[in-house]
């Protein structure tokens, strides 16, 4: 059975969000500008600013685009998507319009700390991760289900660059663990397709090359929108 891609929808293409700081409304159309969390915050370390201005660099000549993150998915987004892939009886659109994504849920440097930069001539997907103290396994190290999910994020937008797509399979080999509060470069390349399904490689390395913490591959299926989920 699919299981859920901790997906972002429509972020490919998405306008360009202002620095950190509270969402906020504009007065005239009561329209809300949600907070990018792919940016910058007092939580990051020095590592990671570092690596981000450094990837911000390459996004200078269009190789490279940085990728927005928000806590929820835009309205029309999520109205789309449940138009072309749930089946009507079972969308609750005032439950799913507080839903929030369980990645950016945690508040900022406890949880998830990352930002990701998608180089679309190498199909390729990396993601700049700190993980919190909140996502503690064995003292001091990052849990294994937290690798897994940055794992599944970061190999759901490579697969997401060519459509709507869920996770069918992911198989993780856990080489090191991650200390709490480090930072690693999470590697997804998209390797083959075939039909609706793509497979995709993933690494976690610290940011000098030199530890290999954890290799995966994954199977995500593209959607079809004749087929409803539920």
């Amino acid at each position: 059975m699919l299981r859920r891609c901790a997906m972002r929808l429509r972020t490919f293409g998405a306008t360009p969000a202002r620095r950190p700081g509270a969402a906020r409304r504009l007065s005239s159309s009561e329209k809300v500008i949600h907070k990018d969390y792919a940016l910058p915050n007092p939580s990051w370390t020095k590592d990671l600013r570092l690596l981000f201005d450094q990837f911000m660099k390459k996004c200078e000549d269009g190789s490279w685009k940085r990728l927005p993150s928000y806590r929820q998915n835009p309205t029309q987004a999520l109205q789309e998507f449940q138009t072309r892939f749930v089946d009507s009886k079972f969308k609750k659109e005032e439950q799913m319009s507080k839903a929030q994504q369980f990645s950016r849920s945690l508040e900022e440097g406890l949880g998830f700390e990352y930002v990701m930069f998608y180089n679309n001539v190498e199909k390729r997907m990396v993601c700049l991760f700190q993980g919190g103290l909140h996502l503690q396994g064995v003292p001091g190290f990052v849990h294994g289900g937290a690798i897994a999910t940055i794992i599944d994020i970061t190999t759901g937008m490579c697969a997401i660059a060519e459509g709507v797509a869920m996770t069918a399979n992911l198989n993780i080999d856990y080489k090191k663990p991650i200390p709490l509060l480090s930072v690693v470069v999470v590697n997804s390349q998209l390797q083959k397709i075939e039909g609706r399904k793509l497979f995709i490689s993933c690494t976690i390395q610290s940011i000098d090359e030199k530890t290999l913490y954890t290799e995966a591959t994954a199977l995500f299926i593209k959607l079809d929108p004749d087929k409803p989920l539920t």
